[in-house]
């Protein structure tokens, strides 16, 4: 396993090193040009000019060295470039036989900075760099080398920026490809919201709009319907339109575009009395102690209380039916404690949690939990119970 490891990681360090050998390599690869040329420059520049030894390698090197900032700032090495090659000629006369007024070099460095110049520069810059570069040829060469000059020139700011326009057309396209992309996947994932919305109105909300209706209209369809009876009804009917309406929220969720959702208010801290006193109206042996100032509680902390104690009475009543159920909240200045028990089942069996049953309520609330930086923790008692303790922030994370 181990070795395994270091050959991973000696992989990703050689494939990093290659990326930096790659870009080093053109650095290195621009000063070993430049040094060929000057190296070129330097000793045949008494063939051209009548420069005194001394001097030599300076005028060299203002022929040949601003090839160095070809890839780091070419505008200044083509404007460099340029000023050497208006003042040199006025400054050395020519060697009799030779008429042109600069050196091969630093033609060809001058060249080269331009069509770099052209690559990667502003618009403005290619424009003053194409017309001082075509007007110093056209002034300087002699005969009528100007006008074929103007004319290479031109044509090869023009190549560059063809190839330029080329890039940029690709990059472009490759943008817009990946926006594609993106959007198609966005539709993807409302197209699937919008068929999960189908079926939870098809299964969900269908059935529990049926035991709404049912339970509601029970007292009036059966006789001799005692008070107590009447209550528990009205308690389910009650349950049912709580659960509808969450559902409705939860499916103009899945409906929409996530940025333009706009859903009602979560349930928090001040409705954790309502979802008690529900349950217990609904036949459930509950009882519980709020402690604490509310207000306190962050929106996000409070809701992860009510789904917290709410899944808690849930599981508790699906795993086990008629034990007496605990629940004590106490939200302090700091952090707010959660802590839900349940006794063992009212026919003498074993609690069991959600998920050891098949389900995702104790992976819930744990996640919900580490949301907002706080933590869950459960365990099955001595007795045959289940206990569910939570430790949250009272200002979530």
């Amino acid at each position: 396993m181990k070795a395994g490891k270091m050959k991973v990681a000696q992989a990703s360090v050689t494939r990093a090193s290659r990326r930096l050998t790659g870009d080093q390599f053109a650095n290195v690869a621009v000063i070993v040009v430049t040094l060929i040329l000057f190296t070129v420059a330097w000793p045949t520049l008494h063939l051209t000019h009548a420069v005194s030894p001394p001097i030599q390698p300076f005028v060299a090197a203002l022929a040949a060295f601003p090839f160095v900032l070809i890839r780091i700032n070419p505008a200044l090495g083509w404007a460099v470039s340029a000023i050497s090659a208006l003042v040199i000629p006025h400054v050395f006369d020519l060697v009799p036989g030779y008429e042109y007024p600069w050196q091969v070099v630093h033609i060809m460095v001058i060249m080269a900075l331009l069509a770099a110049v052209s690559l990667t520069a502003a618009v403005p810059v290619v424009g003053v760099a194409w017309i001082s570069t075509v007007l110093l040829f056209f002034a300087e060469t002699p005969g009528q080398d100007g006008a074929g000059w103007a004319v290479g020139l031109t044509a090869l700011v023009v190549f560059c920026f063809l190839i330029r326009w080329l890039v940029l057309s690709r990059r472009a396209l490759a943008k817009q490809e990946e926006v594609n992309e993106v959007e198609r996947a966005r539709r993807t994932v409302l197209e699937e919201k919008a068929r999960i919305a189908r079926e939870l109105h098809d299964i969900v909300a269908h059935h529990m709009s049926m035991v709404v209706v049912q339970a509601q209209s029970a007292p009036y369809r059966l006789g001799d319907v005692t008070p107590e009876i009447r209550a528990e009804f009205d308690s389910i009917g009650e349950t049912g339109r709580a659960a509808l309406n969450e559902i409705r929220g939860l499916l103009g969720v899945l409906r929409s575009d996530a940025e333009a959702t706009q859903v009602a208010p979560q349930p928090g801290a001040l409705q954790l009395d309502e979802l008690l006193a529900g349950s217990a109206r609904a036949g459930i042996p509950l009882v519980w102690n709020v402690d604490g100032d509310r207000t306190r509680v962050s929106a996000s902390t409070g809701l992860v209380v009510y789904r917290i104690v709410q899944e808690s009475i849930t599981n508790a009543v699906r795993h086990a039916p008629g034990g007496r159920i605990e629940v004590s909240v106490e939200f302090g200045t700091t952090s707010t404690q959660v802590r839900v028990v349940n006794g063992s089942p009212a026919d003498g069996g074993v609690a069991t949690s959600s998920d050891t049953a098949g389900g995702n309520g104790i992976r819930g609330m744990v996640e919900r939990a580490s949301a907002v930086g706080g933590m869950v923790d459960t365990q099955l008692l001595a007795g045959g119970g289940f206990e569910v303790r939570a430790v949250l922030p009272t200002v979530g994370a």
